[in-house]
């Protein structure tokens, strides 16, 4: 008998297993730090111009996060990642290169 008559079996997968947690379109935690320090910067001076610098500061910052979590959403991680194998990765090509 011909095995091409059996169906194969499809799984389903959730979006929302899969999808990265963003928070107004970009990583979480860094908007959340953003945040952070906005509101620290606004509440500590507490000036006309430092209230508008936060604000400033917060929409450039958001904007350049939403651009960076539109071109690899998981972006924060994979640098992390690539900063902590740093020590251990050597700038060459093989590991018996000579000098």
């Amino acid at each position: 008998m011909a095995e091409a008559s059996v169906p194969l079996a499809r799984s389903r997968i959730h979006r929302a297993l899969s999808r990265p947690s963003h928070l107004m379109g970009a990583d979480r935690e860094l908007v959340l730090l953003t945040g952070l320090a906005t509101v620290i910067l606004i509440f500590v001076v507490l000036t006309w111009f430092s209230a508008l610098f936060g604000a400033a500061v917060w929409i450039i910052v958001i904007g350049a996060l939403r651009v960076m979590a539109k071109a690899d959403p998981m972006m924060r991680q994979v640098y992390v990642r690539h900063i902590g194998y740093r020590p251990s990765y050597r700038p060459t090509s093989t590991p018996w290169r000579r000098y």
